[in-house]
């Protein structure tokens, strides 16, 4: 099984300074996307130490091993970043949500940390993969409003969880399987604010991993994004299909 992978990250249209990172370790079946808070000089900070957490890790002997490594590197960021919260004022705390993808053959997982999701396009349907930690998603789940209200709730921007904020940090993970043909959209929250599902679904369907990060950014950006944008695409195909893809994109051949 091969994988290709295409990324982009915008600053949007309101914000000066871009706090969102991104990883794509294609060479050891691991993307991330971090989505940095806490404002200028901290949030960046932040999103930076959760990739280069990522960067650092190494060539694993199995699944398992990656899966666990995966997780013990963001628990190494959090403690970097508690030790160096002293740096900052009160309303500057480095703190980072991220979600980590990573794939060994038909074995998969997804890794996360706040409110930067997931999606997985099959058969033409998206499903999110992640459930966001936020105090909306706890309404919702509670019954106490729709979840199609929970973009537009005043209370939309407040998560409950992320990287860099307390000791010990809670990290979720999913398992699952992985299909050839299958498509994973990871992104953070400045796109999933400004195009919905059903636009996600669509974009995906029928495109290459570059069309599709390039035609989620453009309807962001001609919404006038409020916020960072990033994206990474992860296209599982068959051995013989490499062709479709253009120079730019990374192709790797698994396992580890």
């Amino acid at each position: 099984m091969v994988f290709k992978s295409s990324a982009i990250t915008h600053v949007g249209m309101v914000r000066k300074l871009n706090e969102d990172a991104y990883a794509e370790r294609s060479d050891i079946g691991v993307w991330a996307v971090a989505d940095g808070m806490g404002g200028h000089a901290a949030g960046e900070v932040a999103s930076k130490a959760v990739m280069d957490a990522i960067m650092g890790l190494g060539h694993a002997n199995n699944f398992d091993e990656m899966h666990a490594a995966v997780k013990r590197s963001l628990k190494g960021a959090n403690r970097h970043l508690l030790e160096q919260a002293d740096n900052y004022d009160d309303e500057r705390v480095p703190g980072a949500t991220v979600v980590v993808l990573i794939i060994d053959g038909n074995q998969g997982a997804v890794v996360w940390c706040g409110d930067s999701r997931i999606y997985r396009c099959s058969d033409q349907q998206l499903v999110q993969l992640t459930r966001d930690h936020s105090h909306v998603q706890e309404l919702v789940d509670q019954g106490l409003i729709k979840a199609e209200d929970a973009e537009s709730h005043s209370m939309a921007n407040v998560i409950t969880r992320a990287i860099g904020i307390v000791e010990p940090v809670e990290i979720e993970s999913r398992l699952m399987e992985i299909e050839p043909d299958d498509k994973y959209l990871l992104c953070s929250d400045g796109l999933s604010r400004m195009v919905s599902d059903k636009e996600i679904e669509a974009i995906m369907t029928n495109k290459n991993s570059e069309e599709i990060v390039q035609s989620l950014l453009h309807t962001a950006l001609v919404r006038d994004a409020t916020d960072n944008v990033t994206i990474i695409c992860v296209q599982g195909c068959d051995d013989g299909v490499n062709d479709m893809f253009d120079d730019e994109s990374t192709v790797i051949q698994r396992p580890f």
